[in-house]
């Protein structure tokens, strides 16, 4: 005969079952719902580059998925036999070299001259302007009618092609209408995209724009030249590793 308290144990195991069941069903919908919110106040990925104010002018934020984290302003070693305070840009790589002491350069991204309007060769920067104003050449408004507007000039802005700062180059003395100045589109660093000039992030022409004088050199490499900088690179980055 079976004992009234076995009877008691059969009777509820199937209740105990149900009870597991259903505590382990809620148990799970709590775990799955932290990690929705968890996964819904993630923090946000900070910026490249924060936004600031410079003069009367507010220049955004540079979101990190814009650009890719290579072309962002870093010290690396360099190797060049031109003497520090030269610039130095290499239009295939897309980078800008500041040449410092001791085997090192600041290094920019940049945009760069499309196709048919790239340029190579050295010069020096005769001027240099904050916030300046732009004034299309003649051959791009013959090219772009739409651009007569601006015959007399662009008020200065973030919208203004020649951005927060432009940097004037020189060859002999004459102005060869390409600069190194800003841009507020940082999707179009790493690309060419520009009429000839060099664009930085302005906020990198900014960094920049402080850190060279008139009368800076500037040396804008050759597709030879240039592959020849990025295999001495590379070899000083594989030492590097070794050497870790």
């Amino acid at each position: 005969m079976t004992s009234p308290l076995a009877a008691l144990r059969a009777a509820a195991h199937p209740c105990l079952r149900v009870l597991c069941a259903a505590g382990l069903t809620v148990l799970l919908a709590a775990c799955n719902q932290a990690t929705l919110q968890e996964a819904s106040y993630a923090p946000p990925r900070q910026p490249q580059y924060p936004a600031l104010t410079d003069s009367a002018f507010k220049i955004p934020a540079v979101k990190a998925e814009t650009i890719d984290p290579k072309y962002v302003k870093q010290r690396v070693r360099y190797a060049t036999q031109h003497p520090p305070g030269t610039i130095v840009v290499d239009p295939y790589a897309k980078f800008l070299y500041l040449v410092q002491e001791s085997g090192f350069a600041m290094r920019y991204g940049v945009g760069v001259g499309r196709d048919g309007f790239g340029w190579t060769g050295t010069a020096d920067i005769r001027r240099k302007a904050q916030w300046p104003t732009w004034t299309p050449p003649s051959a791009m408004v013959a090219r772009q009618p739409e651009l007569r507007q601006y015959r007399q000039g662009m008020a200065a802005g973030v919208e203004n092609p020649l951005g927060a700062r432009a940097m004037y180059l020189f060859q002999n003395g004459k102005d060869t209408l390409f600069r190194i100045h800003g841009t507020n589109e940082p999707e179009s660093i790493g690309k060419n995209v520009s009429s000839g000039c060099i664009r930085l992030l302005n906020q990198d022409a900014i960094d920049l724009f402080d850190r060279v004088p008139v009368g800076s050199k500037v040396v804008v490499l050759s597709e030879q030249e240039a592959r020849a900088a990025s295999s001495i690179e590379a070899n000083l980055l594989t030492k590097a590793e070794v050497l870790r």
